[in-house]
């Protein structure tokens, strides 16, 4: 029997039109898989399709990603995420619910649970706590105008710069796999299927909104963020791989500002995209997690 995949579903939130993918199963738990930064929902296939017969699946496309609409103004913040992702819980009435998100999904899924922690029942974020202390430190120790002076530049730009096109489907391929070397063909080729669309010339582009590549420097203070994080009182599972660029906060201290109830797991042999790099070890662990 060739299996049946998600429905694409939407809602309204702040004025934007923003998709989902629904995998049914809708009298079974809720389960939330939200993606990461220039991601698309459809990344979280092969993790729907194992979780699909025991839960309610469901993938948000963040805005601007995917195929959910763009901010008119190309302006993004975290906290406009949350907002999103409050209003998914509330208009499908998902709480309490379980959620597994990566990397800027994870930020926005902790920031979430720590303003509605009786909403979130298990969490699982992998390399999803945002800028590493060193990076924060870094970004303290320029003067202040400099972060918006350059945010206002790299505005410009993306005002400026027409959308990327690629000549050929294999074009695109071929810079999913520079991105992610660990991914198969079979991964890369169904992530490049669902992350471009065509042009009506013929050629290829991404997406996701150019203006994502300028995030403007204001956001929550860390003070209150790390507030977020010490009032999430649901179990919490951290996933990082071992050869990513993320900072691993059991190392660079971070982990001791979170309560008892959450633990790091490191993958050998695995980048930033552990769900796709261990794929069959990161079901089994999230599967056992979230029961």
């Amino acid at each position: 029997m060739e299996l049946i995949g998600p429905t694409s579903q939407s809602y309204i939130s702040q004025r934007t039109r923003l998709h989902y993918a629904d995998w049914g199963n809708p009298d079974a738990p809720p389960l939330i898989l939200l993606h990461g930064g220039r991601d698309h929902c459809r990344n979280w296939d092969w993790t729907a399709e194992r979780f699909r017969d025991d839960w309610h699946v469901i993938c948000p496309d963040l805005r601007g990603h995917g195929d959910s609409e763009w901010n008119n103004n190309g302006v993004y913040t975290t906290m406009g995420y949350v907002y999103d992702l409050a209003q998914l819980v509330h208009q499908l009435g998902l709480a309490p619910v379980t959620i597994v998100a990566h990397s800027l999904g994870g930020n926005i899924a902790t920031r979430f649970t720590g303003l509605y922690p009786d909403q979130v029942r298990k969490l699982v974020a992998i390399e999803g706590l945002g800028p590493s202390p060193k990076m924060i430190e870094q970004r303290r120790a320029k003067p202040y105008g400099d972060l918006w002076t350059s945010w206002i530049d790299k505005k410009r730009e993306a005002s400026a710069r027409q959308v990327r096109k690629y000549d050929t489907f294999e074009d695109c391929l071929d810079r999913m796999r520079e991105a992610n070397s660990y991914l198969s063909a079979e991964q890369a080729r169904h992530l490049t299927l669902h992350a471009v669309m065509r042009n009506e010339d013929g050629t290829f582009s991404w997406k996701f909104d150019p203006h994502l590549h300028a995030w403007p420097p204001d956001d929550v203070p860390t003070k209150g963020q790390h507030a977020l994080w010490a009032a999430i009182t649901c179990p919490t599972l951290m996933i990082y791989g071992k050869d990513s660029w993320a900072s691993n906060p059991e190392e660079d201290g971070r982990l001791a500002l979170f309560g008892d109830n959450v633990k790091v797991s490191e993958y050998e042999r695995a980048g930033h995209w552990v769900h796709h790099d261990r794929f069959e070890d990161f079901v089994s662990e999230v599967g056992t997690f979230i029961a």
